[in-house]
């Protein structure tokens, strides 16, 4: 009796050793699907990958990336995300709302992790972030309440100001929560808005030539296709040389030239959804995987452009700033 139960302990010992073995040879695949091109979010790309790295993921060993880019058109992300459920992968990262969205309309069996998103409860993403159910799950970066944080920074930062102009991507489904808090936020400050509706970059310069006159600087309002790299370089010269200061949500803008950002750090948001991608492909279903929040917001500060615009920044500003560029 004591060798049959000696064998039956073995076995229930050995035959999850013998499935994790199984598993150790296999090669995940993991769909990426993005609006603007590769070019333009580098950086985003590669806090992905060294996300994976670090929980064990090497590509061409144990996953393969599948990348879908929509090359800055809403209307090729249906198509594309369908292209990643008919080759079956094992999990879809989508790179904020639209992405998710089409994602989201591909497939309801195959898990999505999204990232980038402001409102996934607001867009239909989601039923609540607590327990997201469903197939999808992800990281929010609560753009839609931080609209209100970016005016009064813009405002602290500008004497006298007014009236200030908001871009806007009409296409993106963030669009109406976006612009609600964001007029909320100015009705609070006692600013006038000026609202630019944008649908491609090409439209940008002749945007910009319908400010008014009494506008005293620009918000950006955040969007996948007018946060990437080449339209963020775009948008910062446009403003300078209409002599606007800008806030946008991420630094990289100020990188590129604008003038300030206030929001969570992207790249880190990105580098953190490998973790997602690692419990689902482990086991863990994205409907018990709380949609994740971010708990520090940068400022930072291009002085150069400062200086450039003839604007000097208030002490009180410049000290809560996380990075200056001189």
């Amino acid at each position: 009796m004591r060798l049959i139960g000696l064998a039956v302990v073995l076995s229930l010992t050995l035959t999850p050793l013998a499935a994790v073995e199984a598993q150790a040879g296999k090669v995940y695949q993991i769909g990426f699907l993005s609006l603007p091109s590769a070019a333009d979010t580098p950086e985003l790309v590669a806090a992905f990958r060294h996300g994976l790295r670090d929980l064990g993921y090497e590509e061409g060993k144990n996953i393969s990336i599948e990348y879908r880019w929509a090359e800055g058109r809403d209307d090729r992300l249906p198509a594309l995300a369908a292209e990643l459920v008919r080759l079956k992968v094992d999990v879809i990262v989508a790179s904020a709302t639209p992405p998710a969205k089409a994602a989201q309309g591909a497939t309801d069996r195959i898990p999505i992790v999204f990232t980038g998103v402001a409102d996934p409860i607001g867009v239909g993403l989601v039923a609540n972030l607590a327990r997201p159910g469903r197939n999808i799950t992800g990281f929010t970066t609560t753009n839609v309440e931080l609209s209100a944080k970016r005016l009064e920074f813009l405002k602290a930062a500008v004497p006298n100001l007014t009236h200030v102009a908001v871009l806007v991507n009409r296409t993106n489904p963030q669009a109406p929560s976006l612009r609600k808090q964001t007029e909320r936020g100015s009705s609070s400050l006692g600013l006038e808005l000026q609202i630019l509706e944008v649908e491609s970059a090409e439209n940008l310069p002749r945007v910009f030539k319908s400010i008014f006159p009494r506008v005293g600087a620009l918000l950006v309002l955040p969007d996948p296709l007018l946060g990437s790299g080449d339209r963020q370089a775009q948008i910062a010269a446009l403003a300078l040389k209409h002599r606007l200061p800008t806030m946008e949500r991420d630094r990289s803008f100020v990188a590129a030239g604008g003038l300030m950002s206030y929001g969570p750090n992207s790249a880190d948001l990105f580098r953190k959804s490998a973790r997602h991608v690692d419990k689902i492909l482990k086991g863990t279903k994205p409907a018990d995987l709380p949609v994740e929040q971010p708990t520090k917001f940068e400022l930072a500060i291009n002085l150069k452009t400062a200086r450039a615009l003839g604007l000097t920044i208030p002490p009180s500003v410049l000290g809560r700033a996380d990075q200056v560029i001189e």
